[in-house]
């Protein structure tokens, strides 16, 4: 196995919070319904979110920021030991696929108002 791509990316959480109250609809282009909400049905909070757009970001830098992905065509998910994963279909898995990815590595956090997050592609 060899690295592909790697990308990281941060997103200031009080700018995206905005960016969600300011344009209606923007958490539905960007995220699918599983990323909004928690297990429990309680909505994601905004970190939380803002940590998953980040990854979003870093997932388009590690397949080489092509023209055309769909945002919500990348799932940030987590495992059941808490380890978050990446769930792809569509342009994201075509763009996968065309450069031979066959695993993801992704981390995220959020501190002092960041939310940053790393994606590694490997195949």
């Amino acid at each position: 196995m060899s690295i592909i791509g790697v990308g990281i990316d941060v997103a200031e959480i009080d700018r995206f919070r905005a960016a969600l109250e300011r344009t209606p609809g923007l958490a539905e282009r960007v995220f699918v319904e599983e990323e909004l909400y928690l297990s429990s049905g309680e909505r994601r909070g905004i970190a939380s979110l803002a940590a998953r757009f980040a990854a979003k970001e870093a997932l388009a830098k590690a397949l080489g920021a092509p023209a055309g992905l769909h945002w919500t065509d990348a799932e940030v998910y987590v495992e059941s030991s808490g380890r978050p994963r990446l769930r792809v279909k569509g342009t994201v898995a075509a763009r996968a696929a065309e450069l031979g990815v066959s695993s993801w590595h992704v981390s995220l956090s959020h501190d002092a108002g960041v939310a940053s997050a790393v994606v590694v592609a490997e195949g």
